[in-house]
């Protein structure tokens, strides 16, 4: 069993020789209570961390070295830690280069102890179908802190799309999945989403502007607007909700015009089918749509 608290204050070295007890056991007295819920120092686990969330910035790894370097911290300070999780599975070295890349037993285990999971099992048979009927393509963003985060997508069938990335990042303020999220959530969830962004963007919103866009995703249950990154494509975006009421992501289908108009569908239809399947997946979760008159009631 490999420790990852490399640096204890006090220990207790007493061993009754037992080999089955660890050599060092850290006292209560270590842990300091700051604040009502109290604060602990574990240094490694928030090396370990640190490294998980740098190597997810570099699609080709880093040795151990670069990881030193880019977080400013030594060589010796990391090894140890990168050590265990790879044994532990959480990482995975190229035979190659000797350079570390986040292995898939991390993405497993998100999926498994989040929301995701369920997610996935009711929005992917409905992606695959809209993908087909619309001949666009589609993805699924949920909120992640102060950005949106695109947890499945599903590619057009034909020779010409235009789609995001799995696990792109997504503006939350500014984006048309992102705005759909913040207008059917409840207003506390809202704030903090929007408090979480301005953080990540590093400078306040546009709270007045956001509000009146807000208003009217809600006015008309859904959003679309020309995207303002790539020609040729409109943004159509529906939310989706969960059993409790909930809205838990957006649909998202970056419609793709063909200068020739050759698109499988146009863009009314695309829209129609979007929001079909949105509400299909909706329903997967569990969630019944209110009475005609009582749809304000979803945001509180």
């Amino acid at each position: 069993m490999h420790r990852l608290d490399e640096h204890p204050r006090k220990a207790d070295r007493s061993w009754n020789g037992d080999a089955n007890q660890p050599a060092l056991a850290i006292k209560g007295d270590d842990m300091n209570r700051a604040g009502p819920k109290g604060t602990y120092a574990a240094p490694a686990i928030e090396k370990a961390f640190e490294i998980l969330e740098m190597l997810a910035t570099r699609r080709d790894g880093a040795l151990v070295s670069e990881m030193a370097a880019q977080l400013n911290r030594s060589v010796g300070e990391l090894f140890r830690v990168v050590i265990v999780m790879e044994q532990l599975g959480y990482l995975q070295k190229s035979a190659k280069s000797d350079r570390y890349t986040v292995a898939y037993k991390l993405l497993d285990l998100a999926y498994r102890a989040t929301p995701a999971q369920n997610l996935m099992h009711a929005a992917l048979p409905e992606m695959r179908q809209l993908a087909i009927e619309t001949g666009q393509s589609c993805h699924f963003v949920v909120p992640n802190g102060g950005e949106g985060l695109v947890i499945a997508r599903e590619e057009n069938p034909g020779a010409r799309g235009f789609s995001l990335r799995l696990g792109a990042a997504i503006d939350m303020v500014r984006s048309c999945s992102g705005q759909v999220i913040l207008a059917f959530s409840k207003s506390d969830r809202a704030d903090r989403i929007i408090a979480d962004a301005e953080v990540v963007q590093g400078g306040p919103a546009d709270r007045a502007w956001l509000a009146e866009r807000l208003d009217a995703i809600r006015r008309d249950g859904f959003d679309h607007r020309k995207s303002p990154i790539t020609h040729g494509v409109t943004d159509i975006s529906y939310p989706v909700f969960g059993f409790d009421g909930d809205v838990v992501g957006a649909l998202t289908i970056p419609f793709l015009a063909l200068i020739d108009g050759s698109q499988k569908v146009d863009f009314e239809t695309a829209q129609r089918l979007l929001q079909v399947a949105a509400a299909n997946i909706s329903a997967t979760l569990g969630y019944i749509h209110p009475a005609p008159g009582l749809e304000g009631g979803l945001r509180n």
